[in-house]
């Protein structure tokens, strides 16, 4: 007989959300990259007799292991090798000031600004930043082996052996990654269609936002590829072609939706069909088992899918004819300055170096007048801790004092029941893929999983064995709370100022979408970049949102209580999606007046949510002829204004 919490008992909401471990199949590969490449160093380094030289090459490994995330092989360079460098620099710069007292704090602050700093740029700066303050940390902590160059030489020669065995693979599967990454998108597509036009609405708003997500990664990685072949891949091309032909039939899924008819099963079996044929490369013929369309909307879904097949199949793409849906990037040369510029004026950048400079001089500052051993473990709880894109600075706390616990039990059974020297080895195999294993989990299981390897590192380096565990408990305990005090209590940015902003900014966006879907003098281009740009905004605010939602009250359930206005924005898109497909496909096109009037209703409701901290609902009423193309948009924009008006 099963039993029920206790009214008092029942752990609150944003707690479960935390500990809620996240589904992610088993990455093998990397699994045995992670084993091979933590483990070898320490082989080779016991047969020459200089362990502490495996370890610090094992400690530049589990860096290259936290970062070999990608599935395409040049974004693998750029996620392992341009962290590595940043992670010499600052161990190099850690060891210089290495029991320098005072001078250690100052310099170590400083580089925390700087890393702050750095990591707003984007997510590859963002680990970048992540090592230079990781390894300074280390590099001022520890006593380093061997002069002042062997120690970064062996930590980037550890980093570089898992990208060398992440790349061993790319003569043989060059441009696989992009081929899977496109034929996802396909696939999550079909998962769309199959669900278009159900009262499954939920699992609609899920595949919807999958969708989305895989559209924007396969975009990314081929648009990332391509601007440095200057389109003359004929691969690339045609990987982009068919990323591009599968746009249609995303735009035809949401008036299949509000038709209200779920398709026949033919549909969503033909975009597997040619899911299929885009990862195996096939470019014969397909018997395409369409039923005949007999609506504007069904018009809409056959016309989009023949016309992807016809360029799935296609044996040669004319690169001339190709359009970069996103635009191409910008050279390297020029994406740098922008970034520059941006992190030296952006407000946002100085705000959250200055969090983390002062987090880190305050830990540096207690550590050197408590009698705490081993004290840079403070700084490198922090630095995992206060890091806003990797998730809420509350609940990585949280986590990671959790986390740090399993961990410590683990690694107590290690370093007292294991001998030290070559049974290290064998016990790093088995520690070592977990990493990879646990970190798509949560970010408390991947803490668990790092913990015993980092304390057997530091054992080979310092022999201290289990009296490393309770100070490196006490450490843990000691970086939560001045990450949650010094960088989360003390700096009053509310919850609204940092998520209700970008929503406003997205219905504003919404608003100029509606007014563009309509016009003639729009360039069928441009409004495509236009869908794509703000159907990928309201993601990133539905992941801030969802990050919201695991913190304690009240900025939980303040994100709660804003969470039916996120969900009601999407559908606006979707709905002026669907009736843009209707008019492309022999619908009466809207009059200007209620395009003007949706438009308007749309700027009211962005301008109360940027000036707004709580939500009411209000009525409104948006009128039109009967049987107008817009209806349906008009009673979406009717019900995000009644389900949240902010007031």
């Amino acid at each position: 007989m099963s039993r029920e919490f206790p009214i008092g008992l029942t752990p609150p909401d944003w707690l479960v959300r935390n500990l809620q471990p996240q589904n992610a199949p088993l990455n093998a590969p990397a699994m045995v990259r992670a084993a091979l490449a933590m483990a070898l160093p320490l082989a080779v380094a016991l047969a020459v007799g200089q362990p502490a030289y495996g370890a610090l090459a094992s400690m530049g490994a589990l860096s290259g292991v936290i970062g070999d995330t990608a599935d395409a092989y040049r974004m693998r360079i750029l996620n392992i090798a341009i962290p590595q460098l940043f992670g010499a620099v600052g161990v190099t710069l850690g060891a210089l000031v290495y029991g320098r007292g005072w001078l250690a704090v100052a310099v170590l602050t400083g580089i925390a600004l700087v890393s702050g700093m750095v990591s707003t740029i984007g997510a590859v700066a963002s680990v970048s930043g992540l090592l230079l303050l990781l390894n300074a940390v280390i590099g001022a902590g520890l006593p380093l082996p061997g002069p002042w160059w062997l120690a970064p030489v062996l930590m980037t020669g550890g980093g570089l052996l898992v990208l060398l065995l992440a790349l061993l693979a790319w003569p043989l599967r060059s441009g696989v990654p992009e081929r899977a990454a496109v034929a996802d998108t396909y696939r999550t597509v079909a998962a769309q269609l199959a669900a278009s036009g159900t009262d499954r609405t939920e699992e609609y708003d899920e595949v919807r936002h999958a969708v989305t997500q895989s559209l924007n990664q396969s975009y990314d990685l081929i648009l990332a590829r391509r601007a440095r072949h200057h389109g003359r891949s004929p691969e690339l091309t045609r990987l982009l072609a068919q990323l591009n032909a599968i746009t249609p039939v995303v735009e035809a899924a949401p008036a299949a939706h509000l038709a209200g008819r779920p398709l026949p099963p033919q549909v969503p079996e033909t975009a597997l069909h040619l899911a299929d044929a885009v990862e195996t490369g096939y470019t014969g013929p397909i018997r395409l088992d369409l039923p005949s369309p007999a609506t504007e909307t069904a018009r809409a879904v056959d016309h989009a899918l023949r016309h992807a097949a016809d360029v799935v199949t296609a044996p040669d793409v004319d690169p001339r004819g190709i359009d970069d849906r996103l635009g191409r990037p910008a050279a390297l040369s020029i994406r740098t300055a922008r970034a520059a510029r941006n992190v030296t004026l952006s407000a946002n950048s100085w705000r959250y170096g200055l969090r983390l400079a002062l987090c880190i001089g305050l830990a540096q500052f207690l550590v050197s007048i408590l009698p705490v051993p081993r004290s840079y473990w403070v700084a490198l709880t922090i630095t995992f801790v206060l890091k806003p894109d990797f998730g809420s600075v509350f609940s990585r706390a949280l986590l990671r004092a959790l986390g740090t616990v399993v961990g410590l039990v683990l690694a107590a059974a290690v370093l007292a029941e294991v001998p030290r020297g070559w049974w290290d080895v064998p016990v790093m195999l088995v520690l070592a893929p977990l990493i990879p294993a646990f970190t798509p989990r949560g970010y408390g299981y991947q803490t668990a999983a790092i913990t015993p390897v980092i304390l057997l590192l530091s054992d080979i380096l310092n022999h201290q064995g289990t009296a490393l565990l309770l100070p490196r408990l006490l450490d843990s305990l000691l970086g939560c709370a001045i990450a949650l005090v010094a960088g989360y209590l003390l700096w009053p940015e509310s919850w609204h100022t940092r998520v209700g902003d970008r929503l406003a900014d997205a219905v504003a966006d919404t608003a100029h979408y509606v007014e563009s879907a309509f016009g003639a003098e729009t360039d069928p281009s441009a409004r495509a970049r236009m869908r794509r740009r703000l159907y990928r905004d309201l993601s990133v605010v539905r992941t801030e949102f969802q990050r919201a939602l695991t913190e304690p009250p009240p900025t939980g359930r303040r994100a709660a209580a804003w969470w039916p206005l996120v969900v009601a924005v999407e559908r606006i898109v979707d709905a002026t999606t669907a009736a843009r497909v209707r008019v492309r496909h022999g619908a009466a096109p809207p009059s200007p007046a209620e395009i003007t009037q949706v438009a308007l209703q749309l700027r009211e409701l962005s301008d109360g949510v940027r000036e707004a901290d709580t939500l009411v609902a209000v009525r409104t009423d948006l009128t039109g002829p009967e049987g107008s193309v817009l209806e349906p948009l008009r009673q979406e924009v009717a019900a995000a204004r009644a389900i949240a008006s902010p007031h």
